[in-house]
């Protein structure tokens, strides 16, 4: 059976994204849910390889962390406030399906 993107969405993300998701029958995780609110970067990396989740984010912490070889399950990342919800959901639901 072929492997599904799990996402988990960092704090900076609205949760209207998640929402929009999980409609999809996305699975996706939100820093409430993994009791991350307030976290480090780290910690939602850490988390997203734990769990195997791609990280999306609005944070561009995590293109330095990236960027310096910080080891990850996966991060997708938009600029905040250059796209709607529905544009960020339809990107995210793309990628899922592909």
């Amino acid at each position: 059976m072929p492997r599904t993107i799990r996402y988990h969405l960092d704090e900076h993300v609205p949760h209207a994204v998640a929402i929009g998701l999980r409609h999809l029958g996305i699975d996706v995780t939100t820093s409430t849910d993994a009791s991350l609110l307030g976290a480090e970067d780290a910690d939602h990396i850490a988390f997203g390889i734990t769990q195997e989740r791609v990280i999306f984010t609005e944070d561009d912490d995590f293109l330095v962390l990236a960027a310096a070889g910080a080891q990850h399950a996966g991060l997708v990342y938009c600029h905040q406030t250059t796209r709607a919800i529905g544009q960020i959901i339809r990107a995210l639901e793309l990628i899922w399906e592909i």
